[in-house]
């Protein structure tokens, strides 16, 4: 059975690509930690809109998970057409100063995982030449970001690697894009006691998910959600990243971290 399968799909983002995907009548995979959010969802989804939605409740941080994921996957008789990974975290602070467990965590999530999975259901697309992966960036990606400096490399990452693979697997019919979007009205910043970028637009999930799937139409390597976004990201191209750094870094300074600590 054709499936999407989203993860991180509990809340924000993951949520309403579900939403907007099942609309469309594509049967759904979901992926998160909570299950009775995920239990809500599916049956919302079956009921309103008539296709299969089913779940998984599962820390992807957990040694062995996206084996498990792609066993149970395959257990269920589902055929992956589209590998979502929108699962992922952030945290802000003096770097010195994070929980070193939290910040390995975050790198296990916004990167070990989405590279396990993208590995794992990747070469059935291939052999059915067809078939996509959206991951999802941010604008954070494109620059160091002082002081939510583990996170801006997370997304970096991301963003590089979609390129990557963007190249390679076009001759096997196979897209896969990467999404970045800019500050997004979820609970991401409250999840991760993260200030909001002031002076930034703001987004509604469904804009986002809007950009995504019209990208993915196109056939686009990655995609940049919000024109004021995708302005400012291209006009900090012209400018040294040290810059960039010293600029954010100077104005987050007197937050998290104090004169003596310099």
């Amino acid at each position: 059975m054709k499936t999407t399968l989203i993860t991180g799909s509990s809340s924000g983002i993951g949520e309403t690509f579900a939403r907007r995907l099942a609309a469309q009548g594509e049967n759904v995979l979901l992926v998160a930690r909570s299950e009775e959010r995920l239990a809500t969802i599916c049956n919302e989804l079956g009921r309103e809109h008539g296709v299969q939605a089913q779940y998984v409740a599962m820390d992807l941080t957990t040694e062995g998970a996206g084996a498990r994921l792609f066993e149970e996957s395959a257990k269920r008789g589902l055929e992956v057409e589209t590998l979502i990974n929108n699962a992922g975290f952030g945290s802000m602070g003096d770097f010195v100063k994070l929980d070193l467990e939290t910040e390995l965590k975050m790198i296990d999530l916004n990167i070990k995982a989405l590279v396990d999975l993208t590995y794992r259901f990747l070469p059935p697309m291939r052999e059915r030449r067809r078939g996509a992966i959206i991951n999802v960036a941010s604008t954070a990606g494109f620059q160091p970001v002082p002081f939510m400096t583990t996170y801006a490399a997370t997304k970096a990452f991301v963003l590089s690697f979609s390129i990557g693979l963007w190249e390679e697997n076009r001759p096997f019919g196979v897209l896969v894009m990467a999404l970045c979007p800019g500050v997004t009205e979820t609970n991401f910043f409250e999840a991760g006691h993260i200030d909001k970028p002031p002076m930034r637009t703001s987004q509604t999930p469904d804009e986002v998910v809007e950009t995504a799937l019209r990208g993915l139409k196109r056939g686009k390597s990655h995609i940049i959600s919000g024109w004021s976004n995708y302005l400012l990201t291209e006009s900090e191209r012209l400018v040294p990243r040290r810059l960039i750094a010293r600029v954010v870094g100077s104005a987050l300074r007197p937050r998290y971290q104090k004169d003596s600590d310099k």
